[in-house]
């Protein structure tokens, strides 16, 4: 293993630390974390806060990943996540995805995918228990599989490993999955090949143990005789039964010998029992880190050519403007008018050139924070012909695909993308603009393409969710309702309760964002909103 590469990533239901201590000896910095039980956040912050003290400043040890925004966690490279097991397991209610009891810990997956999609990071890297594979005839893991690869765009790898495969002398089967962004060429991950064990149980006992390799630690369940079927912590040491106790389970998880426990030992082995097995991260994560950089290095060399409508759109916005030199306003049907704000300047936040207006026919492209400045005559590369054959050739293509007319645009102004990159971007483009009566300068507009489908005013996401409170129901019919998964099957769940006496009564959005910018509009637009959505999806009303 070597520390050389240095990448920065976040631990989300982080337990106590074991991908942390995995990824940071690989030269990682850990920039986030999320637990939100109270006995686990100590011992981690008792672990941690000497190596990674800037993790305990601020907000970046967070403790229950639904209360906060994913704009508000830090840029970082590598997510992981050994997010709960329980709705996956066969210790567990095998509820899944429908899972409502104690905190939606089915659904925290979603949680997940929605951080990957706002942040955008290099790669992700997440365990659960093996039965998430068959889990309800295997539906969960291809709805984990194609929200991973078809709706955010990521490669997806995974593999059953065992703790004994990478030296830990112990079970634990864990479904790996791993995944990448920016997976294009003709290459693929792998996992590292099994290694021997470093030490066996006698070593873990200090004396001659019956079996080489443990039985997977597991939480709940002690105490059964050793010849029970269901046992896990007694073993046959020197001819004597000895109970596995925390020092045990640190070696068996692969912990140091200094991680400390500031709890009850009940508590250690709760702990223990939750963790993952830190070796075994640790040689994936390494093989992780590596195939994240020659991805990296490699996509610097070939810059991906093919985009789909709105990524191109933003482009030819983006010359559009530079083109015309102003940005036209228009009425309530999206008909221009004759008001427009003069343009002078063009950028983005993920662009490191600034593209200045000098006249109709030259702009004047600069490199942001420094004296390198270059004149190039515009009206030489575009002009409202190439434009309409630009805009015919986005609107007739479909899904992604190449244009090289394009490049000639873009080759010498020196820019490829728009938008993308850095997460904490919100705008898809940066404008100095001005009238006779306004002036204002790094102002941030987005970019909705109308050369497809329609585009979305709001995306559905954690951002954009609305809390209903069911009244006079009964609770013991919620595992019911939870279990409607017909076609329409939101508005048959809207109708059961309905019709099984319950009622829905608005609170409003669940962030406070979102009720801030509606109360914008209008006093009453969060519940006006929360109206057309009960109307929506139980009555299918839709205009």
């Amino acid at each position: 293993m070597n520390r050389k590469n240095t990448f920065k990533f976040i631990d989300l239901f982080s337990g106590i630390g074991g991908f942390h201590l995995a990824l940071h000896d690989l030269g990682g910095e850990c920039v986030f974390a999320s637990e939100i039980d109270i006995y686990a956040r100590k011992t981690y912050e008792h672990n941690f806060k000497e190596i990674s003290p800037k993790l305990f400043q601020g907000n970046c040890f967070n403790d229950d990943i639904r209360n906060i925004s994913p704009d508000e966690i830090p840029d970082f490279d590598v997510l992981c996540a050994g997010f709960p097991c329980q709705p996956f397991s066969q210790a567990g209610y095998k509820r899944g995805f429908h899972d409502q009891h104690n905190s939606e810990r089915g659904n925290l997956f979603f949680n997940i995918a929605e951080i990957i999609g706002v942040k955008k990071p290099k790669a992700y890297f997440l365990e659960n228990v093996r039965g998430i594979v068959s889990h309800d005839n295997g539906n969960t893991f291809k709805t984990i599989r194609k929200i991973l690869e078809d709706e955010l765009g990521y490669s997806f790898y995974f593999k059953i490993i065992k703790a004994s495969d990478y030296g830990l002398p112990q079970l634990r089967p864990r479904a790996f999955m791993v995944g990448f962004k920016d997976d294009t060429f003709n290459s693929t991950f792998k996992f590292p090949d099994p290694i021997p064990l470093k030490y066996d149980m006698s070593d873990v006992w200090g004396g001659t143990c019956s079996r080489e390799i443990g039985f997977t630690l597991r939480v709940g369940g002690k105490g059964s005789t050793i010849n029970d079927r269901r046992n896990w912590d007694a073993y046959l040491v020197d001819g004597v039964v000895k109970t596995l106790m925390p020092e045990q389970g640190k070696m068996l998880q692969g912990f140091p010998d200094d991680f400390k426990f500031p709890v009850s030992k009940t508590q250690a082995m709760k702990q223990l029992g939750n963790s993952v097995a830190v070796d075994a991260v640790k040689m994936v994560a390494n093989n992780v880190i590596e195939f994240m950089h020659s991805l990296s290095n490699h996509n610097n060399n070939n810059i991906k050519k093919t985009k789909n409508k709105g990524e191109w759109t933003e482009l030819l916005v983006f010359i559009k403007l530079i083109l015309e030199q102003k940005l036209a306003l228009s009425d309530a049907e999206l008909n221009a008018t004759e008001n427009y704000f003069s343009i002078n300047k063009v950028t983005t936040k993920n662009l490191n050139l600034e593209f200045f207006i000098i006249d109709k026919s030259t702009i004047n492209v600069a490199l942001k924070d420094s004296d390198i400045r270059k004149n190039i005559a515009i009206s030489e590369l575009i002009n409202t012909e190439v434009l309409q054959e630009l805009t015919t050739s986005i609107s007739n293509n479909t899904g992604t695909f190449e244009l090289k007319s394009f490049k000639v645009i873009q080759d010498p102004l020196g820019f490829n993308i728009v938008k993308g990159g850095t997460s904490s971007q919100k705008a898809d483009i940066i404008l100095d603009i001005c009238n006779d009566d306004f002036k204002k300068e790094n102002e941030g507009f987005g970019i909705k393409s109308y050369l497809g489908s329609n585009p979305t005013l709001l995306n559905a996401s954690g951002n954009t969710n609305f809390i209903f409170e069911i009244i006079n129901f009964d609770p013991s019919l919620m595992d019911k309702v939870n279990s409607i998964n017909s076609r329409n099957k939101l508005k048959d769940k809207i109708i059961f309760v309905i019709e099984s006496g319950g009622h829905f009564n608005f609170v409003g959005a669940e962030k406070e964002s979102m009720n801030y910018n509606l109360k914008l509009v209008d006093s009453q637009m969060p519940l006006i909103v929360g109206h057309i959505l009960i109307a929506f999806f139980k009555d299918r009303i839709s205009s």
